[in-house]
């Protein structure tokens, strides 16, 4: 190692914009300096020291035929790496140059199936900062498939229900979004993202528009009708940075998918975690909706599925053809079977379309490729000549240009052998009678090496010998070795080149002679079978959009046969799909939660007549579930699915909004009842009459009033003025009164059995039933939560004091005797023991109208008052001023 080396490494560093730079030297890539020990931290790599001019540097190293597996395993631990690959000048020096920058979002070999998209955000600048409250350019590129999908939507918390929705590994923040700090936290918190600061200039309208143009077409943007121009600044810029990392997978980026927000059903990142879509409030993916649907036998199978769970559509068209589809692989299990055997053979001709692209595929991935594109006369006739052939199932591969798909697999298979090695330049890659001049230079090299095979026995029978061989290796080259009994007898023609325990080496001119005419050969066929693999990878990639094509329409059959499997196997019904306004659903399951318990379907009903339910019930009776099932198999019903229910008839609506419960996030400066009621705000300033609104349990987080005063006017907000229908849990049960006075809202309750005198003996039906409760029973659920026995007694003591309208005594702290105060139910508050109240006392005493001329007045203003005008917080302050009033009046000293 030389000063020179540590020096380009050091100065190629410093250009690079990378944690870490493996630099090519021969036929390692090493990593020096600080770089070399954090390789070696870690992946477990031993570094050793090299010294040069006085000073001594660490370095690690990895073979360049191992360099990919190191670097997909630094970068997916969060480290943007440098590759500097070596090259030769013509004077026979060597020199290093950056040739790729790999980052997560631009990491093609990866092990994981999900998708991995690079997304862009840009939004309007107004000095230089984003407009919460303006639109949104998004971006998003999966470079491992060519996908590339782009859309403008209307503000900040559209933007990041987006990016929890697609989940980026990586986020190129616009000029205006990188000084946002809010969106930035929002984004990260929500997904793995690393935020990179990619150049400014990518983002410029113009420069952005031209890279756009250059990729897909000069009117392939207004075709499509992709007419925002904060859309195309993300796109372009999201297509610069691919090109400056140096990947070289623009080629499999084929099409420009714009979407917009009316194709889709509306799911803020809130709802999308809280129905646990894609992994649990635990973050696992095990109990999620999409590991329970997920019976798909391909990688992009998987993808789709998830995007389809993400992303559920509006329109009835996609939506019918797409339950046509189910149902018709459902009700067929052995034409079914049949498809998945064959698609459980198609390799990930998404993320194999990328690495042609990219050149980095190898032989074995061509052969992939091959045997992907052989499937598609089985999947035909599977479709065609089966009970599936009158389903919308053949239409989905109609499309596949098949001349074009079965001319490229032929092509490879006259091409590759069955066997090839895992690198491309050491030749044997290609078959005979592919290419005349290499079957000429094959020809010469079996000649040469039938020379060779022969020369050992030509030798032995020339020279009387016996033990005689011939072979070859990096050290000797080709050579003749004798046993040592003979090494005497050998002519003098042979020039002795190593003594071995038992044997001699020799080589003779004519041999070496061979030896070079074989090495030339072996070099000239190495180096055309390279060319004519590099040029069979060229015209591999000219056919992108094909493979893109194949690979997904065998993705779609895919996830029809996944969802059909689950659909049978679970008694799902295909649900019938009816305009915004209805929702009824028969012997409705939860579709993860049916897996794992015995569970006890409900029935719902709600229409334009009844579209806001109150449900109560005690804790733990089922309640969330009852209201997370309902949208759930909303969301089933607009991805195309089936759902667990007997029947179903699903009102396509444009969101699903959801607040179930939150938890205190300190480090953002936020409480509980902070996101809670941020939650809250998000929905009744989101939702519309056409969506769907799930609550579970509002106002919790604070004083009792207060919480009952804003879900009260909660309520009556939903049921006024947005008129959407909403499945509102609470245990606040004097909300269930407003079933008396708002017209849409009704009462369900989850039915307890087996009451006794006390909360002892109880058992959750959890079955809903008509009509409201008046109990939580939270001192059973304490109970069986193994709260300790003393407290729970004496929580059921208070209890049954309360109920009884009679004073609670405080017992003391370290003493079993009560203190000298008593609780005042009337006032809620503790009381001296000289008012002459006991633990037998009721906490109201009664009162005369003649001798108290504050009961009166209180007894005046309350038969003025009009319950049914007065809204909720300000007779809640009237109840407050009335019972403040009536205690003064009942305090001696007043």
């Amino acid at each position: 190692m030389s000063q020179g080396i540590v020096g380009q490494f050091h100065a190629l560093k410093a250009d690079s914009d990378a944690d870490l730079v493996a630099m090519q030297c021969g036929d390692f890539y090493e990593f020096f300096d600080e770089d070399a020990e954090c390789v070696a931290a870690e992946l477990e790599l031993t570094t050793s020291t090299k010294s040069s001019g006085g000073e001594s540097y660490p370095m690690a190293g990895v073979p360049v035929s191992e360099l990919q597996p190191y670097l997909t395993a630094l970068v997916e631990r969060g480290y943007t790496v440098a590759v500097a690959d070596q090259f030769e000048d013509d004077s026979g020096d060597f020199y290093r140059e950056i040739t790729r920058r790999v980052t997560p979002g631009t990491l093609l070999e990866t092990a994981d199936s999900d998708a991995q998209y690079l997304a862009a955000v840009v939004a309007p600048a107004g000095d230089d900062t984003a407009d919460d409250s303006g639109p949104y350019g998004l971006a998003f590129a999966d470079i491992t498939t060519g996908q590339f999908l782009v859309t403008e939507v209307a503000d900040a918390d559209s933007a990041v229900a987006e990016c929890y929705r697609f989940d980026p590994v990586e986020l190129l923040p616009g000029p205006a979004v990188r000084t946002d700090d809010a969106f930035l936290d929002a984004v990260t918190d929500r997904s793995d993202a690393e935020v990179t600061l990619h150049t400014t200039d990518a983002f410029a309208p113009g420069r952005a528009t031209h890279a756009v143009t250059e990729q897909f077409g000069d009117e392939t943007a207004d075709s499509i009708g992709l007419d925002s121009a904060l859309a195309r600044r993300a796109a372009g810029a999201t297509l610069a940075y691919v090109a400056e990392t140096g990947v070289g997978v623009r080629q499999s980026m084929t099409r420009l998918q714009p979407y917009t927000a009316d194709d889709h059903l509306t799911l803020d990142a809130t709802t999308q975690r809280n129905l646990e879509l894609v992994e649990t409030m635990q973050g696992d993916s095990d109990g999620s909706l999409l590991a329970t649907l997920d019976h798909t036998e391909t990688s992009p199978g998987r993808r789709l599925l998830r995007e389809w769970l993400t992303r559920p559509r509006r329109d009835h068209t996609t939506l019918d053809r797409r339950l046509d589809s189910v149902a018709a692989v459902a009700s067929a299990a052995l034409s079914r079977q049949r498809l998945q055997e064959t698609l459980g053979g198609a390799s990930d001709l998404e993320r194999l379309t990328s690495r042609v692209a990219s050149g980095s595929a190898g032989a074995t991935e061509l052969l992939s490729i091959r045997d992907t594109l052989a499937l598609l006369p089985d999947i035909a006739s599977g479709l065609r000549d089966s009970e599936l052939a009158d389903s919308p199932l053949p239409g989905v591969s109609a499309d596949i240009d098949r001349d074009a798909a079965a001319d490229l697999r032929d092509t490879l298979d006259d091409a590759i052998v069955a066997d090839p090695p895992q690198t491309v330049t050491q030749g044997e890659l290609f078959k005979r009678g592919y290419d005349d001049d290499l079957d000429d230079l094959i020809d010469q090299h079996e000649a040469a090496k039938e020379w060779l095979d022969g020369l050992a026995d030509r030798i032995k029978q020339r020279h009387g010998l016996t033990h005689v061989s011939v072979d070859r290796n990096k050290t000797d080259g080709y050579y003749v070795q004798v046993g040592q009994s003979e090494a005497d007898a050998v002519p003098d023609s042979f020039s002795h080149v190593r003594t071995l325990k038992n044997s001699k080496r020799f080589v003779t001119d004519e041999l070496a002679e061979r030896e070079r005419e074989i090495l030339r050969l072996e070099e000239q066929r190495g180096e055309l079978e390279y060319e004519l693999f590099e040029a069979l990878r060229e015209t591999v990639a000219a056919q992108s959009a094909l493979l893109q094509d194949v690979g997904r329409a065998i993705a779609e059959l895919d996830v029809y046969c996944s969802l059909a499997t689950h659909a049978a196997a679970n008694g799902w019904c295909r649900p019938t799909l009816a305009e915004p306004g209805t929702l009824d659903i028969t012997a409705g399951r939860h579709p993860v939660v049916e897996q794992t318990t015995e569970f006890v379907p409900n029935d719902l009903r709600v229409d334009n007549d009844r579209g806001f339910l109150l449900v109560t019930g005690p804790n733990m009776s089922g309640k969330s579930t009852y209201m997370r099932q309902a949208a759930l198999i909303t969301l089933l019903a607009q991805v195309g699915s089936f759902v667990p229910a007997d029947a179903a008839t699903v009102g396509v609506v444009d969101g699903i909004y959801t607040r179930v419960g939150a938890l205190d996030e300190l480090a953002q400066g936020r409480s509980t009842f902070m996101v809670e009621m941020q939650e809250l705000s998000n929905i009744l300033h989101s939702a519309t009459d056409e969506s769907l609104v799930i609550l579970d349990e509002v106002g919790r987080g604070t004083a009792t009033y207060d919480g009952i005063s804003i879900a009260w006017a909660a309520t009556e907000y939903i049921h006024n003025r947005i008129g959407c229908h909403c499945l509102f849990a609470t245990h606040y049960h004097e909300l269930t009164a407003l079933a008396s006075h708002l017209e849409r809202v009704g009462n369900v309750h989850v039915a307890v059995a087996n009451e006794g005198e006390g909360d002892e003996e109880i058992t959750f039906l959890r079955t809903v039933e008509e009509g409201a409760t008046d109990r939580s029973y939270g001192i059973h659920v304490a109970d069986l939560a193994g709260v300790p026995d003393p407290v729970v007694d004496r929580a059921r003591s208070v209890l049954d004091k309360l109920r009884s309208e009679k004073a609670v005594e405080a017992k003391g702290s370290g003493s079993n005797k009560p203190t000298q105060a008593v609780f005042d139910l009337s006032a809620g508050e503790f009381r001296a023991a000289d008012n002459g109240m006991d633990s037998d006392t009721p906490a109201t005493t009664e009162m005369s109208e003649e001798s108290d001329p504050a009961v009166r007045s209180v007894l005046s203003e309350l038969e003025a008052t009009d319950i049914d005008e007065t809204p909720p917080v300000e007779l809640m302050a009237k109840v407050q001023q009335w019972q403040d009033r009536l205690a003064d009046a009942d305090d001696p000293q007043h």
